[in-house]
């Protein structure tokens, strides 16, 4: 029953419905914990004693890292359901994640250079997880254009599922690709889970609690911006719908 009340979901107008009331808490919420974990994060911590300042960049690098990866397999999840289950605000919210994932990606890339030029003497090196990245970037710029270059909505979708499930292959890389190739610049994960619970191993508190806030920030940010764009998408469909029946009338 439960399985069956979330598939209602996928109807329009329910989906409009309840995203209406989500998208303005969603809205709120993140503004208040992105301001207020990105100014804990820069003006309130100490500089480290190794890196000085530089540290304070993990304060959008890693959100925005982790985001980004983690919107591709989102958009992989909701491509397989419009493949299986053939449920149009499924296609239609992996395409609205798409830019955002995209832009996500380019902050990881942008603010990793910034960072890897005083640590490693220069803003890209060829590594493993930096290069799965740049590729990774790369496949959500054609995914988004293979969107705009097919006139046919449900074949578009169809096409941009399959690119999606070839993509993967890259997100996965970008999160394990420290884990399969040791000898890259990139270090490891500074927070790990083992039996499910959390475990700190690398971020002082002072700069954890920080992080978790500016990354429930950009998750709540996330959640904002699908739910936006998905509902503009929905409202673009009914707009073309009543355009194709006035010309057939």
């Amino acid at each position: 029953m439960r399985l069956n009340a979330l598939w209602e979901y996928a109807n329009p107008v329910k989906f409009m419905a309840l995203s209406g009331k989500i998208l303005p808490v969603a809205t709120v919420l993140a503004m208040i914990s992105l301001l207020a974990g990105l100014f804990w994060g820069f003006f309130l911590t100490p500089d480290d004693y190794k890196q000085g300042s530089t540290v304070k960049i993990i304060f959008l690098h890693v959100p925005a890292a982790t985001l980004a990866i983690n919107i591709w397999i989102m958009m992989l999840v909701t491509s397989l359901i419009w493949l299986i289950r053939r449920h149009h605000v499924s296609a239609l919210a992996a395409r609205a994640a798409a830019p955002i994932g995209m832009t996500m990606t380019l902050i990881s890339l942008f603010t990793g250079a910034i960072w890897g030029s005083p640590m490693w003497g220069t803003y890209w090196a060829w590594d493993p997880r930096l290069t799965s990245f740049l590729i990774l970037f790369v496949f959500y710029l054609g995914y988004i254009a293979l969107w705009e270059a097919i006139e046919d909505n449900d074949t578009a979708a169809d096409l941009t599922s399959i690119l999606c499930m070839v993509g993967s292959v890259f997100a996965l890389l970008s999160r394990y690709a420290v884990n399969f190739w040791n000898q890259g610049l990139h270090q490891g994960a500074s927070i790990t889970v083992a039996n499910g619970t959390q475990v700190d191993k690398n971020v002082h508190p002072d700069y954890l609690y920080p992080l978790a806030l500016s990354g429930i920030g950009f998750v709540l940010l996330f959640v904002a911006l699908v739910l936006m764009r998905t509902r503009t998408l929905i409202r673009m469909r009914r707009a073309e719908a009543l355009m194709a029946r006035e010309v057939h009338s």
